[in-house]
């Protein structure tokens, strides 16, 4: 396709919504012109199931709930008062709560002020904080953030040792709906452990996000915890950002959380708009299915041109993939649908993996993210006429152009600038547009039984340790290989899974066990037990 052709199918596809400063190109992407009129019909019952799901109907079939984070940005939607009341109180109580901490009133046992904030999650109880905090924070932030959203022990040692000589002003941030995750509540049990080491009191520098009556809703109401914010079960992990979970370290860190809010709402609504042409989300969802449909293609590279949107591809791994990553449809048929989410920064992958996507395999689609403004005030000229930001953009449009003279799929977002407001609008659009592809592909785009299933796995795996342990400790003058241990616990299927267990345990001091000298590396060979 020649120049004059692209400008004439751009004038013609571009979809911009003036009024939050965000613009959606599909034009590089090679559908048929009748292809979007194809897809009225089918676009037009997805926009009415999403309107379902916003009046209150039950979306989460396996947990048999609702699903109303849109009612987190537009309290008036939630088909509840009672609902509508709890969001905005929360709200209300999370303002009063960062200003405390700004004017220092509420404040550690040390008189001091809190100047560090040390957010404890996992998934989407951190990703959204995690991708706010690197995409706003800047310099005059009132306070510094740190995350640990593992179960990895030397991930957390690492943060400790940063915040050693500072966890007396350092306001930690446990987010967990059910107060029962485990890589959270062992990331929690270890952060306790490492203010006691300082002599300090855990509960007066604690904060708890979780549902009421949880488990950590009453360990913090026992223990007398700073506060506890309240999160709901309609609010799925992925989908929380626009909660307490992320707007709570938003607030403290001093972003405008009421901007951030109405870039969302304002999104919703844009995306409401059942002209599908006109409707950003109902385009970005199209372009999806197409891709995925027509073209056999599921894998989608973000590439933000822009360093502060570098997590926008980890943060959108979650929503996505978790969203779409599907076994069966809603009718029980075997589909296993889903797209796959790749992506860093550019220009920097420039020089890493966009050779392949221009030459390489096949089998990806990008996303761009172009914010026009560059930075707060005037730039240095690097060459005559060109500050570092024209080239950035100048990346941006060459790498456009060079998939597009090799006939690969592209999309660009844009947006004119960087702010709470736009941030908002970002995250609204994608999920509007994942609620949207998931209509299309007739999947469940809010349950997550492969996730749940992950879970039941690593439980298996726990349980099986108990059990190596209690062998080897009725046995502390013998030694035994994998196939032996297997085989006396009665899991004589499982031999392998035994062996990354003994590895395991004897790679580390913790429980007394020891891989014997002299027994060999091969793993059918080695001897394990407790350490003499």
């Amino acid at each position: 396709m020649n120049g004059p052709k692209r400008w004439e199918r751009f004038n013609k596809y571009l979809c911009s919504i003036e009024a939050l400063g965000l613009q959606l190109d599909i034009s590089r992407m090679s559908f048929d012109e009748d292809y979007l009129s194809k897809l009225d019909g089918p676009m037009n019952k997805a926009l009415r199931a999403m309107d379902a799901l916003e009046k209150g109907a039950v979306a989460n079939s396996s947990e048999e709930r609702m699903v109303g984070h849109y009612w987190l940005r537009a309290p008036q939607l939630a088909p509840h008062p009672a609902i509508a009341k709890a969001i905005t109180d929360s709200q209300k109580d999370l303002a009063a709560f960062a200003d405390g901490i700004h004017d220092g009133t509420i404040k550690p046992p040390n008189g001091d002020g809190f100047y560090l904030i040390l957010v404890i999650g996992i998934g989407g109880s951190s990703l959204g904080g995690q991708f706010l905090a690197d995409a706003l924070s800047n310099s005059s932030d009132p306070l510094i953030i740190r995350f640990i959203d593992n179960t990895d022990p030397d991930g957390m040692d690492r943060v400790f040792d940063e915040l050693q000589e500072t966890l007396a002003n350092t306001l930690a941030v446990v987010v967990t709906k059910s107060g029962s995750t485990v890589e959270t509540r062992n990331a929690w049990i270890e952060t306790e452990a490492a203010y006691r080491r300082e002599g300090l009191d855990f509960a007066r520098h604690a904060v708890a996000v979780t549902c009421p009556d949880s488990l950590l809703h009453k360990k913090a109401i026992q223990e007398k915890w700073l506060r506890v914010f309240p999160l709901w079960d309609w609010v799925g992990g992925r989908t929380s950002v626009f909660s307490v979970a992320g707007l709570l370290p938003a607030a403290v860190l001093g972003f405008d959380t009421d901007a951030f809010l109405s870039g969302a709402r304002d999104c919703d609504e844009a995306t409401r708009d059942p002209n599908c042409r006109e409707n950003p989300a109902a385009l970005l969802a199209a372009m999806w299915w197409y891709a995925i449909e027509r073209l056999g293609v599921r894998n989608m590279v973000i590439l933000p041109y822009r360093d502060r949107l570098s997590l926008l591809g980890r943060y959108l791994q979650q929503l996505v993939m978790e969203s779409l990553g599907k076994k069966s449809d809603r009718g029980g048929a075997i589909v296993h649908r889903g797209l796959t989410v790749f992506g860093n920064k550019g220009s920097t992958d420039q020089h890493a993996y966009v050779q392949q996507l221009v030459d390489g395999v096949n089998d990806a689609f990008v996303t761009f993210l172009n914010v026009r403004r560059a930075r707060g005030g005037k730039s240095l000229r690097v060459r005559e006429d060109l500050t570092s930001g024209d080239y950035l953009h100048g990346c941006w449009q060459g790498t456009r152009e060079a998939l597009a003279d090799a006939g690969r799929e592209s999309i660009t977002i844009t947006l004119d600038d960087l702010t709470p407001r736009s941030v908002g609008s970002l995250i609204a659009l994608f999920e509007r547009s994942v609620g949207l592809c998931a209509e299309l592909m007739n999947v469940n785009a809010y349950d997550q039984p492969g996730v749940e299933a992950g879970k039941r796995a690593a439980d298996r795996f726990v349980d099986l340790q108990r059990k190596i342990l209690k062998y080897l400790r009725s046995r502390p003058d013998s030694a035994f290989s994998a196939e032996e241990l297997a085989q006396a616990i009665g899991v004589s299927d499982e031999v392998e899974a035994v062996f990354h267990r003994l590895a395991h345990l004897a790679a580390n001091a913790d429980h007394g066990i020891e891989r014997r000298s002299g027994s060999g590396a091969n793993p059918k060979t080695a001897q394990f037990g407790v350490v003499s």
